[in-house]
């Protein structure tokens, strides 16, 4: 009876790690154990920053807001303040986008938070 080998599973599932470890420098991409522990380190990279990235995006526009909105006489807290007791539903997205491409709509929008 001849030996069972690990066919087409076993190929696809090394084949998988090999794929992932192209481009990492030394043995890392040509030794077995230090592939699959290279690999699986950076998976756990990817995943914990995919979830890390949301918060980096969102401070990054946190300060764009802050800055474009001190000149106008108003700290970032006050403005979304007035913007949530005013109902204007924009999100910090697309507020940071207008106050680097459009100032001019950013001041509009300050003034509607900052009228009594």
């Amino acid at each position: 009876m001849p030996r069972a080998k690990r066919g087409f599973k076993a190929h696809r599932r090394r084949n998988r790690i090999r794929q992932a470890a192209k481009g990492f420098r030394g043995g890392r991409s040509k030794l077995w154990k230090a592939m699959v522990d290279a690999v699986h380190h950076a998976w756990r990279y990817a995943t914990r920053d995919r979830r890390r990235r949301k918060r980096d995006f969102r401070r990054l526009w946190i300060v764009r807001i802050n800055a474009a909105a001190r000149p106008a006489g108003v700290s970032y807290s006050k403005l979304m303040g007035g913007l949530k007791k005013h109902h204007v539903a924009l999100d910090r997205k697309v507020l940071a986008d207008l106050a680097i491409s459009d100032p001019a709509a950013f001041q509009k929008i300050v003034s509607v938070a900052t009228a009594a």
